[in-house]
């Protein structure tokens, strides 16, 4: 358990979610439990999530708001859904979280610290790869090196799904990317608008499901280009 205690006051968690009925219910209740606010963005979800999260929704009512894509467009057009919603909900931090499980509730509170007291304006949670399976601390390592190449940044975790962002610097964040290059798509963002980062150590949680989502080597070259092509970006 964390040492924090937790200020939940102005912080909305943005959750993407994909096919994630076996875990969303779980996720978004634990997280209304401790008094956030959450913005589920159900992505085209072909099973039973939007339903799981309705059901959510009538416990939490106050906490939870819910929208949806027709169909699935990625990770990243869920993460921007999100984030305007929760811009124009009066939000002063936004947590990107993921619905799968992954993350510790108690992380939250860690990322969101450096915000509340004007150390940072973007925190990333840096998940340790010594803890990570060997298939998915590879792609990242790489995806880290690809990060200080194309955008001169040096970070620990550039693939996290776990940010915090002050409302002023989440205004300024200009995604695109609609899929998984929208993690090395914050980098660039928050580079390009000189935010002052910080990193946190967080706590991953592993399981069968969660081990085979995320960055692997074919995403890992498809975000490669992506780069690539954003050096000759006007």
């Amino acid at each position: 358990m964390t040492n924090l205690k937790e200020d939940t006051e102005g912080v909305y968690l943005v959750i993407p979610a994909y096919n994630e009925e076996n875990t969303v219910s779980e996720v978004m209740e634990e997280v209304a439990s401790r008094g956030y606010h959450i913005i589920l963005v159900n992505d085209g979800s072909k099973d039973n999530t939007l339903k799981c999260a309705k059901e959510s929704q009538k416990k939490y009512p106050d906490k939870i708001f819910i929208a949806s894509h027709i169909v699935n467009r990625g990770l990243g057009a869920a993460l921007k859904t999100g984030l305007v919603i929760a811009e124009n909900h009066g939000a002063e931090y936004m947590v990107t979280f993921d619905s799968d499980g992954q993350h510790e509730v108690n992380d939250i509170a860690k990322v969101c610290k450096p915000l509340k007291e004007g150390k940072a304006e973007v925190v990333i949670g840096a998940r340790p790869f010594k803890d990570m399976p060997f298939t998915k601390s590879g792609a990242n390592k790489i995806m880290n090196l690809l990060t200080i190449i194309f955008y001169q940044v040096n970070v620990q975790d550039s693939q996290s799904g776990l940010r915090a962002f002050t409302r002023e610097a989440a205004s300024k964040i200009n995604i695109v990317s609609e899929g998984y290059g929208v993690s090395s798509e914050f980098i660039r963002e928050i580079k390009d608008n000189k935010l002052k980062l910080e990193e946190v150590e967080i706590t991953t949680i592993y399981t069968d499901d969660t081990q085979h989502k995320g960055t692997n080597m074919w995403v890992g070259f498809k975000i490669m280009c992506k780069m690539f092509l954003d050096l000759f970006r006007i």
